[in-house]
């Protein structure tokens, strides 16, 4: 199998060494470098339909970048679209759901399909719309958060509240849904009314897990970034 390993503290690059007819795939653009042994295709994993609905879930390309080990041997560079940390996941006992822009890259004998979600997690939970990608198969999978990275271990009973814009992936096992960090209901009374409150106080929506499985989290909001550079670096 092919050996994933992060090199470089700050901003870093996945270095992924292939023996001769080992193959990995990865997010479009997301290679730096590779030696001549390799040979880089542009392919539509799975065909029309998962690259339609790969786009859908997560903003991807029709295209997905294969390498393969033709001619030898051969090392490549990797790099995420967004600076921040790289974990290498191991899947097949445990599958994952992607939160957008997390996948990176993955060996051949995994596959990125796509799960519906419900109504309330589409509308709200920004991790997909309606549509959320999720791992399938054995192997490892490569994901990157904004920022630095962190692993949380959800327990029975002790339910965990992340913020969406902090989720890279979750464990398929857990149960997820929507939820507000305010309790007011602002005189407009349940989930809208939270909602409004939520929006007004600057208050995000976050997700709940519940279950056991993990959770890994990233330091970083895109979102904020984002609105925070467009501003001038001025806070909000």
């Amino acid at each position: 199998m092919p050996v994933f390993s992060v090199t470089g503290d700050v901003d870093p690059f996945l270095h992924v060494s292939l023996k001769q007819g080992e193959t990995i795939y990865c997010e479009s653009d997301a290679m730096v470098m590779m030696e001549t042994a390799l040979d880089l295709k542009g392919k539509m994993t799975g065909g029309l339909g998962s690259a339609i609905m790969r786009r859908f879930a997560n903003g991807e390309s029709f295209f997905q970048q294969h390498i393969e080990a033709v001619r030898g041997n051969g090392d490549c560079l990797l790099s995420p679209t967004l600076p921040g940390a790289i974990e290498v996941v191991d899947v097949g006992a445990r599958q994952y759901l992607l939160n957008d822009g997390a996948f990176v890259a993955a060996t051949s004998g995994t596959e990125m399909k796509v799960r519906t979600q419900s109504l309330g997690n589409a509308l709200f939970a920004q991790s997909g719309g309606f549509f959320v990608m999720e791992t399938s198969g054995t192997g490892q999978v490569v994901v990157s958060g904004f920022g630095s990275m962190f692993q949380l271990d959800v327990e029975p009973g002790k339910d965990v509240v992340i913020d969406n814009s902090h989720v890279v992936c979750w464990d398929n096992t857990l149960k997820y849904e929507v939820s507000v960090t305010t309790s007011g209901s602002g005189g407009i009374g349940g989930f809208l009314g939270n909602i409004v409150n939520s929006v007004t106080s600057g208050e995000g929506i976050v997700l709940r897990f519940s279950g056991a499985g993990k959770v890994f989290v990233c330091s970083r909001n895109r979102d904020a970034f984002l609105k925070w550079a467009a501003s001038g670096g001025k806070a909000s």
